[in-house]
C-alpha cells in the first residue's frame, strides 16, 4: 500500500483496533524512554513499563476504564519537562509519553480519531533522530534523500503497516493476539530509533 492508502488504513481504525494500534506505537518507542530515564538518573524506566502492560491489560473484555484517569495522573508525574534537559534523549523519551497518553486517551473517548496524528509523532520521532545523527550540514535535497533511503525509516514504515494489516484481519482482541501484538511492537527490546535496552 502507498503512502496515501496506508493513512487511509489508519484513519479507518476504530474502537480496540485503533487504541491497540497507538499501544503498539508506544510500545515499540518504549526503549527510547527507559534508556533516557536510566541516563539522566531518573528511576521511571520501571514506572514506565508497569503503566504501559497496565494499559495493554484494559484490551481485555470485561477489564475495567475505570483506572484510566489515575494512569493518565501517573503519565503526567513520569513525562520529562524538555526545558529541563539538554540531552537530546528527552525528546524521544517525552514522544514515548505522548503516545501513551493518546492511548489512554482514546481509550477514555473513543469518538476522537488519534492514530493519523499518533502515525506522524511516531515517524517524526525517527525523521528528527536521524536529522541530528547524520544530517548535519546536508542541503534539504540530501537529507529527504537521506530520509527516504534510511534502513530505520524504511523499518518504521514496515512495522507500521504490518500493525495496520494485523489489526484489520482481527475481530477481537483475544489474548493470544494482543500478546502477539505486543511482542511484535517490542521488537525483542530494539525501538524504532534501533537503541536497545540490552546496549
Amino acid at each position: 500500500m502507498n503512502a496515501n492508502q496506508f493513512l487511509k488504513a489508519v484513519g479507518q481504525l476504530q474502537g480496540w483496533r485503533e487504541y491497540a494500534y497507538l499501544l503498539a506505537l508506544a510500545e515499540r518507542a518504549f526503549p527510547n524512554y527507559a534508556l533516557f530515564a536510566d541516563a539522566v538518573g531518573l528511576k521511571t524506566g520501571a514506572k514506565m513499563r508497569q503503566l504501559l502492560d497496565q494499559a495493554w491489560d484494559l484490551l481485555q473484555t470485561g477489564s475495567r476504564d475505570t483506572a484510566i484517569p489515575q494512569m493518565l495522573t501517573r503519565l503526567e508525574a513520569l513525562s520529562p519537562d524538555v526545558d529541563d534537559y539538554d540531552a537530546y534523549g528527552v525528546y524521544p523519551a517525552f514522544d514515548v509519553c505522548q503516545l501513551v497518553e493518546q492511548a489512554l486517551l482514546n481509550r477514555l473517548n473513543p469518538s476522537r480519531h488519534r492514530a493519523t496524528d499518533a502515525t506522524l509523532l511516531a515517524t517524526g520521532t525517527v525523521m528528527q533522530f536521524i536529522e541530528v545523527s547524520e544530517g548535519e550540514g546536508l542541503e534539504e535535497d540530501g537529507l529527504v534523500r537521506l530520509l527516504e533511503q534510511h534502513p530505520l525509516m524504511k523499518e518504521d514504515k514496515q512495522f507500521q503497516r504490518t500493525l495496520v494489516l494485523e489489526l484489520k484481519r482481527q475481530r477481537t482482541p483475544v489474548q493470544a493476539f494482543v500478546d502477539e501484538l505486543k511482542a511484535l511492537a517490542a521488537n525483542e527490546g530494539v525501538s524504532n530509533l534501533g537503541i536497545s535496552l540490552e546496549g
